[in-house]
């Protein structure tokens, strides 16, 4: 179709449409858009505000009005005495007109203290009730309000009216209506609104003239186009590492980036000028301005290799615009890649050395890793020889300062077969040319590229070196193992199947890999020394035999750490009258303290036990004995020379004590004759009790604190058992790991004590078969102890009435009990005891008086009584009538001592079953002599 003159349709309505939407989004558009939002609202804020304050100002204008008003016709001569007149409102109505009219104000209404209106500006509501609260001006104080309601809606004010006495007589209100308020605002509404809509003019007028400005200057781009537009070209510019060229359709550079021109070698003033001008070989300018499309292809310019993409630019009204060249350039990237991958692979090795050597704390483990973790990334063989002392955990001291031989502790390599010496063979450096010897004596890696030239090596050992060679070493290095400043030991790297030989770089990672080995192989070699002294101390602190007794049948075990002895302990204890201690206890933490501690625990548990103490009492002692340790050796100060402790310090060699809080303790003491049982516990789990015939229990024991922590007494428990019932004490590493809690741990020790016909040694192996960790985190004690009862015939009671008489009866059943039991060899040294046993509690005891004969791996003789005073041994003087009977009975018994009860004492005394050597006496003694004899 054609248009009125024949022509085709323009289209400009569709582009007449299109321009504001362009506009519209354009950077101009945008920025008047703003400016005129902008404009709008503080003008439409500014109207707001004035009609705001002139309604405010015209409401508080009309309150002070009201206010005035009805104060000066409140205070009006006569206004008093008009209230109480006949008629108020004949009087003030024509004097309350006249003051409206005169203030201004619409009303004056003269009320009573009612609120009934005297006066009003209207006469029908004379005599009507005001409505209201008109009770603050009746208390004598004047307000003003906003007033809502009947007649109409005003601002008034209420003012009282004082006689002489100043009592209210009455009240005056007056006010202006809310509408005649309004009116004064709306009158200036026009100047307003005429105000605000020339400011909005002058304002879009203003943002119009500087958006056309700015459309001009930004072709009309919207925002986001023209920061895309500029971060592209600066990007393409100096940011972008790969080269950027744009050739015309007229064959001349258009653009070149920073990296083109690095690449091309280009002139500074390369732009505008034709592509064969720029100095470039032919085959590069042909590649540029052929317009071909090139998609990676590899071009050789000068000593670079380039990758090259041809693109042609977008069309342009149908003609071309040219083309677009890429170069990158592959020489650096491939040996860069190289470069990065060989960091990289060295570095995730030192980490895996770093994860993977020293996992252990035993040398040899700890050189094998160093060994297996350079194979086969870094090298085919590696062996480590470390020095004798170094295996044993000790500090090396080389003779002489030059290290001669040392021991392969570690070999591996790509393949099982190796010329290389085995382990444990002695490795001898004798040649100082030698890459080992050249090693230790300059105390770095020293690289042997290429062992054909190695005379040193060769010289060393011919033959050996002769098959190696054959073999396919070509290549080694060898880094001497140092930490601390000491060397250890030897790292050496040999390369076979490689075909590259070690380099320079290659001898650094290897210092570097041997650096970090030797503080592992010194870490382990400085645990094995001090966890060897702990285990020596602790064995030598730790029971080896346990005593000879008859009241338990024992079997125990004792396992230390594998990451460092701790300070557990067992013992069994015999006591008089047949019975045992049993005892376990652990003291915290690891080493030769740990271990030292607890031997001091352990022969402070002895010491006290010989004072035959229940075990809530040696416990207290042995607590307030460890009390008074730690505060003797955390409280050392060493005086200076003036005598001030304050600032003195510690010589060499003298370290402030740890301490031993933290120590626990369970103390059982069992009696094969009652089968009674008491133990107490000082912050130590429980025993396991299993009685025949029943399920394994843990009995529930009062808690304790642990030794060291002071404040608290101890309680004992106290238990019968059966014979054959027994008893499983144990440290708290037996059942509690850190992948086990001691609730599971529990659960797991009765189920494998449960088993039954197993004997205590059995039971022992069972326990630890079942509960012990692969790589204990602490020591564990473990103690199984069956309890056994004497037998009845084995034992002898008397009553002793308190009369000297019944010691020679006593004395007669005793002969006749011992006769029975086929112990007359003892007879008279028994005899002899007992009366000087039983004459001292006649005369200085109370009653009652009991004796007990027990037959175990010893005749036992005790001797009880009411009173709590002891007796002690003394030497009497030759002229004293008493005195001797203690040292009689110390001369002829084994063993003898005073244990106290909850009523009384015990003495008692030991005899050989079998009759040994006596003492040579002056005179043969008498028995009933005896009796006369004074303590």
């Amino acid at each position: 179709m054609t248009g009125r003159f024949g022509r085709q349709p323009t289209g400009w309505g569709s582009r007449l449409l299109a321009r504001p939407s362009r506009w519209a989004h354009s950077v101009a558009g945008q920025v008047f858009a703003l400016q005129a939002v902008i404009v709008v609202l503080l003008i439409a804020a500014g109207a707001v505000a004035l009609v705001l304050q002139a309604q405010f100002d015209s409401q508080r204008d009309a309150r002070h009005r009201s206010l005035a008003a009805a104060e000066a016709f409140s205070h009006s001569p006569g206004l008093a005495s008009a209230l109480i007149a006949a008629d108020p409102t004949a009087v003030l109505q024509p004097l309350a007109e006249a003051a409206r009219r005169d203030s201004g104000v619409d009303f004056i209404a003269v009320m009573t203290t009612d609120g009934i209106r005297y006066t009003d500006s209207q006469p029908e509501l004379i005599g009507r009730r005001a409505t209201g609260d008109l009770s603050r001006a009746v208390a004598g104080h004047a307000f003003t309000e906003t007033f809502t309601g009947e007649p109409s809606d005003a601002v008034r004010a209420v003012v009282p009216v004082f006689n002489a006495d100043g009592v209210v007589v009455g009240l005056v209100g007056t006010g202006i209506q809310i509408e005649n308020v309004s009116e004064v605002v709306e009158g200036q509404l026009p100047l307003l609104l005429g105000a605000a809509a020339g400011a909005l003019l002058l304002g879009t007028g203003g943002a119009a003239l500087v958006s056309r400005r700015l459309r001009r200057q930004t072709r009309g781009l919207g925002a986001a186009e023209m920061s895309r537009i500029n971060e592209h070209h600066e990007a393409v510019l100096h940011a972008v590492r790969e080269g950027v060229v744009i050739v015309g359709a007229d064959q001349r550079l258009v653009l070149a980036n920073d990296e083109a021109r690095r690449l091309l070698a280009l002139p500074d003033e390369a732009e505008g000028r034709h592509v064969a001008d720029l100095g470039l070989d032919p085959r590069t300018a042909e590649l540029l301005s052929s317009g071909l499309v090139v998609t990676d292809h590899v071009h050789l310019a000068g000593d670079r290799l380039l990758a090259v993409n041809v693109r042609p630019t977008a069309k342009y009204k149908g003609m071309s615009t040219g083309s677009v060249v890429t170069l990158r350039d592959s020489t650096e990237l491939a040996a860069l890649s190289g470069r990065a991958e060989v960091a990289r692979s060295r570095l995730q090795l030192l980490y895996d050395a770093g994860v993977r050597i020293g996992t252990t704390l035993d040398v040899v483990r700890t050189a094998e890793e160093l060994s297996e973790v350079a194979v086969p990334r870094f090298a085919d063989f590696v062996t480590v020889e470390l020095l004798e002392p170094v295996l044993n955990g000790d500090e090396p001291s080389p003779a002489g300062g030059v290290y001669t031989e040392m021991r392969r502790a570690a070999i591996t390599g790509i393949r099982a077969d190796s010329p290389l010496q085995p382990v444990g063979d002695i490795i001898r450096f004798v040649v100082p040319t030698a890459p080992m010897a050249a090693a230790l004596n300059a105390g770095h890696a020293v690289l042997a590229a290429d062992l054909e030239a190695a005379m040193g090596w060769r010289a060393q050992d011919a033959q050996g070196t002769r098959v190696a060679l054959d073999y396919g070493l070509h290549s080694l290095i060898s880094v001497p193992l140092r930490a601390r400043g000491v060397v250890l030991g030897m790292a050496n790297f040999w390369r076979a199947d490689t075909p590259d030989a070690f380099d320079e770089e290659d001898r650094s990672f290897a210092a570097e890999l041997g650096a970090r080995a030797a503080v592992s192989i010194d870490n382990a070699r400085r645990f094995t020394r001090e966890h060897a002294m702990a285990v020596t101390l602790q064995r030598s602190l730790l029971p080896r035999v346990l005593p000879a007794q008859n009241a338990v049948d024992v079997a125990f075990r004792y396992l230390p750490a594998k990451a460092g002895v701790g300070g557990d302990w067992f013992d069994v204890i015999p006591l008089p009258g047949g019975r045992v201690a049993l005892v376990v206890g652990d003291v915290v933490g690891h080493g030769v303290h740990a271990a030292a501690t607890m031997g001091r625990l352990r022969t402070a548990v002895h010491n006290f036990s010989t004072l035959d103490l229940p075990p809530d009492e040696l416990l207290g002692h042995l607590d307030e004995l460890i009390n008074r340790i730690d505060q003797n050796e955390t409280g050392i100060a060493i005086a200076g020379v003036d005598g001030d402790t304050a600032d003195a310090e510690a010589p060499d060699g003298v370290a402030e004590s740890a301490g031993v809080t933290g120590a626990t303790c369970l103390y059982a003491v069992y009696d094969p004759v009652s089968g009674r049982c008491q133990m107490a516990s000082a912050g130590h789990p429980g025993p396991a009790l299993i009685r025949p015939g029943r399920d394994v229990e843990f009995p529930e024991l009062p808690a304790g604190l642990p030794l060291g922590v002071g404040g608290m007494p101890f309680e004992a428990a106290a238990f019968t058992l059966p014979e054959g019932s027994r008893l499983v004490l144990f440290t708290d590493g037996l059942v509690e790991d850190r992948n086990r809690d001691f609730d599971a741990g529990l659960r797991l020790l009765g189920e494998t004590l449960a088993r039954p016909g197993r004997s205590p040694d059995q039971t022992c192996a069972d326990v630890l078969a079942e509960m012990l960790f692969p790589v204990p985190s602490d020591d564990i004690a473990l103690l199984v102890a069956d309890t056994r009862r004497l037998e009845a015939d084995r034992i002898a009671e008397w009553e002793v009435p308190g009369e000297p008489s019944a010691v020679s009866r006593v004395r007669n059943a005793g002969a006749a009990q011992l006769a029975a039991w086929g112990l007359e060899e003892i007879s008279f040294t028994t005899e002899l005891i007992l009366s000087e046993l039983i004459t001292n509690a006649i005369r200085y005891g109370s009653a009652p008086v009991r004796v007990r004969l027990l037959r175990d791996r010893s005749l036992i003789c005790e001797v009880s009584d009411g009173s709590s005073t002891s007796p002690h041994l003394r030497y009497a003087a030759t002229t004293d009538e008493g005195g001797r009977g203690l040292f009689l009975v110390a001369q002829y018994a084994d063993r003898w001592g005073t244990r106290y009860t909850e009523r009384g004492k015990v003495i008692w005394a030991e005899l050989p079953l079998t009759a040994g050597p006596e003492p040579q006496e002056a005179d043969p003694l008498d028995l009933d002599a005896l009796e006369d004899l004074a303590w």
